[in-house]
């Protein structure tokens, strides 16, 4: 308390009371300024690394293209809102009002007056107090919440855009909004702020070095670390099952399993995974590994691990990779087990591949696979996710033509594109954690597998593209595989669909739209969460829920409505399923039998080559 007779000052605030400003004024100038010079060093190391691949010629920037189209289908966005006045009037009024009722709420609680009660919000951007008790900060967020929802809006509303339009515009807005974000600038986020004035500025040196490792690090392009790699190796400590690789040839390896069990399923499984990412993703570690849990179930498991291909490879097509990928791996099957007929399992994209070969193997009257499972996976693309945003005939060509230089698609495009589709979860956190904090990422399995990008051969990237995103062949019956039109109608093997309810990738509603296109049973199961995390949920997580037995016939919603919902994981209702068709056992199978000679320890090296 200030003595008696002497006036209050700032200096005899009660004790634990500090003033609003003081965790936003630098303490120490000298070194402050001494941090700010190291800063625009390392800045200056980061522009090189990303100048001199280009002045080589190593580097050719494609950023004219997307922005193109982006300008382009914002034009048509305009274009509805400015060719009515009055249209555009309310427009601007609507944006005036929410700032309006903010600047209002804003004075009110300044001067003390009751004020509607500030909503919650739950994104994490802003999990910080100071956007809340700072009236500087919460005046940005509240206005970057109105701004970014009504262009959204405008987005939205827009009368007379196709279908494609319309969803690109969405997208592309909001990249823009999420990269707007005030909690992704260091003026604008009081986190960062503070974070800076209390280091005085050494978290934007080591952010800066970090920015220049990465540039250097993608030879060019910006390489986001998302999660700490060295503290994951391929083989050690994750993708770790015990098995043995039995077979390989140019674009796959295939692994079968040690058996954990005193006798098998008579079926072997084969797992036919997406090449446009690892395997591995289904043996993360022992807790996450459904491969591990697989083989605990009585299952001999057989995965094809696909080749990351380069320049040698540009020719393998569609056709090679039923022929040399799937053909192979029942090949193979047979001569390490005696058996024919097999489990099957297609994981995204490899399910498509899955499904296309079970329509050639039904004109082929190839009766090698029993049953099949599909993971997310899409066959009829009429309702396929955000990735649509990038397929037209322009992208398309645009893609095509960056693929002859090398022969394939580089993985980091590919990367680059799924992290796009959730950038306020899988881009923006990570700039600024690592170049504006200064800070390590975690080291996270799921985010180390999803930074370890594949390359895509340009034959196959192409056909996929046409047939799949762009013409929707497999579902219309023109697609060719072998030379035969392939139509799923002839499949009538039983079938288990997979899908996920916040799928972005292969929407829920996608997958069950595709599943009807089969001959067959086809039961239909969704999982909750996404796409990663709605397959790999193994039963002792007690996480999320699945929804099964919904109405026979029925359209997706009445299917959702009608299903019955169960706590937990799908992995034992689906191997009850597959148990239901086959449930014979047999002794538990070493890898390779008695004909095939194991080549090396699972995982193999084909899933070892790194982009």
């Amino acid at each position: 308390m200030p003595d008696k007779g002497k006036s209050a000052t700032a200096d005899d605030k009660p004790e634990g009371v500090t003033s609003l400003a003081d965790a936003y004024v630098v303490k120490d100038p000298e070194a402050f300024a001494r941090n700010v010079a190291r800063m625009l060093e390392e800045l200056g190391k980061a522009a090189a690394a990303w100048v001199e691949p280009r002045e080589k010629g190593e580097v050719a920037d494609t950023v004219s293209e997307p922005m193109t189209d982006m300008v382009k289908t914002f034009s048509k966005v305009g274009e509805y809102w400015l060719s009515d006045p009055k249209r555009a009037i309310e427009a601007q009024t609507s944006l005036l009002t929410g700032y309006f009722d903010m600047w209002s709420e804003s004075i009110k609680r300044l001067s003390g007056e009751d004020s509607s009660p500030r909503p919650k919000t739950t994104d994490k951007r802003f999990s910080d107090p100071d956007w809340e008790n700072n009236p500087f900060f919460e005046f940005l967020k509240n206005a970057y919440f109105i701004t970014s929802d009504w262009a959204n809006k405008l987005v939205a509303e827009s009368e007379g855009l196709d279908e494609h339009t319309r969803h690109k515009a969405g997208f592309y807005m909001r990249q823009i909004t999420s990269a707007l974000s005030p909690a992704n600038f260091l003026a604008t986020n009081p986190e960062l702020y503070k974070e800076m004035v209390a280091s005085n500025g050494a978290n934007l040196v080591r952010g800066m070095h970090m920015l220049a490792e990465d540039i250097a690090a993608g030879k060019g392009e910006l390489k986001l670390r998302q999660s700490d790699a060295s503290m994951f190796k391929v083989g050690e400590n994750i993708a770790v099952s015990p098995g043995k690789v039995i077979a390989q040839n140019d674009i796959c390896q295939i692994i079968q399993y040690e058996p954990q069990t005193e006798t098998v399923l008579k079926r072997p499984l084969m797992i036919v995974p997406p090449w446009i990412n690892k395997f591995y993703i289904l043996d993360l570690n022992p807790k996450k590994s459904f491969i591990k849990w697989a083989v605990e179930q009585g299952h001999s498991v057989f995965v094809i691990s696909w080749v990351n291909p380069d320049k040698r490879h540009a020719t393998k097509d569609w056709d090679a990779y039923s022929r040399e990928g799937i053909s192979f791996a029942l090949d193979t099957i047979e001569q390490a087990t005696g058996e024919r007929e097999v489990n099957a399992i297609g994981y995204c994209v490899g399910g498509t591949l899955l499904a296309a070969t079970l329509a050639l193997h039904a004109q082929q009257k190839d009766r090698r696979i029993a049953t099949a499972t599909l993971f997310t996976t899409q066959t009829d693309f009429t309702h396929a996710g955000d990735l649509k945003v990038f397929v037209d005939e322009a992208q398309i060509a645009s893609i095509e033509s960056a693929m002859e230089r090398n022969g394939y698609l580089d993985g980091s495009k590919m990367a680059t594109a799924f992290n796009m589709l959730r950038a306020s979860d899988l881009i923006w956190p990570y700039v600024v954690n690592n170049y504006l904090k200064g800070k390590d990422p975690m080291p996270f399995d799921l985010l180390y597998w999803n930074s370890d990008a594949t390359r895509m051969p340009a034959a196959n990237h192409s056909f996929y593209l046409r047939n799949c995103y762009l013409d929707n062949n497999l579902s219309k019956g023109k697609m060719k595989l072998a030379g035969k039109t392939l139509n799923l109608s002839r499949v009538k093997i039983p079938v288990y669909n997979l899908a996920a309810k916040e799928d972005h990738i292969a929407p829920a509603r996608s997958a069950y739209v595709g599943g009807r296109l089969f001959g067959g049973d086809v039961t239909y199961v969704m999982a909750g969460s996404g796409h990663i995390a709605g397959v790999i949920n193994p039963p002792d997580a007690g996480k999320y829920q699945f929804w099964s037995d919904g109405p026979r016939d029925a359209d997706f919603d009445d299917w959702v409505k009608g299903a019955k919902e169960t706590p937990g994981s799908w992995w034992p209702h689906w191997h009850q399923w597959i148990r239901s068709h086959s449930d014979d056992e047999v002794p538990a199978r070493k890898p390779g039998g008695d004909r095939l000679t194991p080549i090396e320890d699972a995982p193999g090296s084909y899933v070892r080559t790194r982009v």
